[in-house]
This record gives structure tokens, C-alpha cells and sequence, in this order.
């Protein structure tokens, strides 16, 4: 891969990146009846990443299909699609375009953009780590990544819920989103 340093970072060279949908997992966390989470991921999504010349000038777009919705449960999938959460049918995708990079140190960048959930747009601030850059066995350019965010559902219109007779209530009202990823040269 051809990288470049940058502030005593291995950086990939500037150009356009598309999700490696094979080695990225975007994964969510949710307190369950205040005891427990739940976790779950989307499986189908797209996205690119522009590395800019100067970095900070970087800029990041992803789609989500909200119908690929999965946390093992067939039954809770089912509800997380209907009109009590995500509502899959009205609005198919979620959608996350980056606005700038507000700065970083080391490998750790902070990355502010539009969150749209159920045609409802937010300011959202992801932490994005840097994993590194290099080849794969098959010739391929690779780069990696890790992000982290929290952001309260009920924002987006995601405000069903069940009081539970112990207090309290079902569903947590912050949602942690983990993405593990990797990115390669856009064809």
C-alpha cells in the first residue's frame, strides 16, 4: 500500500476508500430491563471514506439498510424493524455523512457529521482510532479502523418503551455503536 507520514503516522496516500463489507462488523449496545445489554450489528451497508491531502480534511459517507437489522432473535428483529423502532418499510436506510474532523491525537481522530434515523438528522461525534495500513495476502490494500459513539434513541423518534413493575424501564435509552472495519482503494 502506498502510505505517506503524517504527524508519526503510516497513512494511507490521499484518495477514495470503500468499506471492506467482509471485515467491517457495525455493531450497537443497549441496556436491556436496566440489568443487561443487548447487542447487534446491521449486515448490509455501504460507505466510502476520501482521505484527504491534509487529513483533517478527510470526509466519511455510509449507508445502512435498516431491514438488516440482526441481534440473534428473530422475534426482537422483527420489532426493532416495525414501526415501534426503526420502522424498515417507511425508511430503508439509515444514512451517516461526516462534516469535519473537529481534530486528533495520535491515532485517535474525531470525526462530526449528520446521523439520519427515520428521516430524523442529528450531530453526532464519532471516535475514530486508526488500526494501521498494509497489503493482504491477495495483493490487496488495506487500512483499518475502529469507531465509537453513544447516542440517546429517543432523539431520533425511537421512543418506544415498557415500564418494567421492579422500576424502570425495558430498553436503555443510550445506545453505544461500535464499528470495526477495514477499507480498501474504491474501484
Amino acid at each position: 500500500m502506498t502510505t505517506r507520514t503524517w504527524e508519526n503516522l503510516q497513512i494511507p496516500a490521499a484518495g477514495t476508500f470503500a468499506l471492506d463489507v467482509a471485515h467491517t462488523r457495525i455493531g450497537f449496545v443497549v441496556k436491556h430491563m436496566m440489568v443487561s445489554k443487548v447487542r447487534g450489528h446491521f449486515g448490509d451497508f455501504s460507505g466510502t471514506v476520501t482521505i484527504a491531502e491534509n487529513p483533517l480534511d478527510s470526509s466519511a459517507e455510509v449507508s445502512i439498510k435498516t431491514a438488516s437489522i440482526d441481534t440473534g432473535v428473530a422475534d426482537r428483529d422483527g420489532h426493532l424493524r416495525s414501526d415501534d423502532f426503526l420502522s424498515a418499510e417507511k425508511f430503508p436506510t439509515l444514512t451517516f455523512r461526516s462534516t469535519r474532523v473537529v481534530g486528533h491525537s495520535g491515532d485517535e481522530f474525531t470525526l462530526v457529521g449528520d446521523l439520519t434515523i427515520r428521516d430524523v438528522t442529528k450531530p453526532v461525534e464519532l471516535t475514530v482510532e486508526y488500526g494501521g495500513a498494509g497489503t493482504n495476502p491477495w495483493g490487496q490494500d488495506v487500512w483499518g479502523f475502529s469507531i465509537t459513539t453513544e447516542i440517546d434513541r429517543e432523539e431520533f423518534g425511537l421512543t418506544w418503551n415498557q415500564a418494567l413493575e421492579t422500576g424502570g424501564v425495558l430498553v436503555g435509552k443510550k445506545i453505544k455503536i461500535e464499528i470495526e472495519g477495514e477499507a480498501n482503494p474504491a474501484a
